[in-house]
């Protein structure tokens, strides 16, 4: 095989100095390696197979690992139940948080957390993975940022709830 070199210019920018009145171009030039088969070679290289897919570990220790992918997605979700619940709650009955936890909030909050921990580490222990199942405009990235965004909603209402001494609406 042999390669050939292409060289191109593209003209840039055209730039004239004032005092000495001349006019200068500017161009970029590319150069590109291009592999050349010979006419007299007919024969083709095979192309190399594709590796089979990455096996996911489906180890306790290492879906519930501090990167593994169970603790944010399941601190995400519970926090977005949590964020459109307590917003829920105090539009209909004015509570702030404070007062939900207060009054019989926290076992609802324990079985919820229960029933999503379970039911978010069934399929990480089959070998499924959020990644996998993600398509269109409801994708995994999509799921951790909404997360990430309820995690800090809750605690920006929880915070601003306790500085001003009454619910938030």
């Amino acid at each position: 095989m042999a390669a050939t070199s292409v060289f191109m210019s593209t003209p840039v920018a055209r730039l004239t100095t004032q005092h000495l009145r001349k006019n200068i171009n500017f161009s970029v030039v590319r150069c590109m390696s291009r592999d050349q088969q010979s006419s007299t070679d007919t024969s083709k290289t095979p192309a190399a197979p594709t590796p089979p897919p990455k096996k996911v570990s489906t180890k306790f220790s290492d879906v519930l690992a501090f990167s593994g992918p169970a603790p944010e997605r399941i601190n995400g979700r519970l926090a977005m139940i949590g964020f459109v619940s307590a917003m829920a709650v105090e539009l209909s009955s004015g509570q702030d948080v404070f007062a939900q936890i207060s009054h019989g909030g926290v076992p609802a909050f324990v079985a919820t957390s229960l029933v999503l921990l379970l039911a978010s580490l069934v399929p990480l222990f089959k070998g499924v993975r959020a990644e996998s199942k993600s398509s269109g405009l409801m994708t995994s990235d999509a799921e951790l940022w909404n997360g990430r965004a309820a995690m800090l909603g809750l605690v920006a209402l929880a915070f601003t709830e306790y500085v001003t001494g009454s619910a938030l609406i």
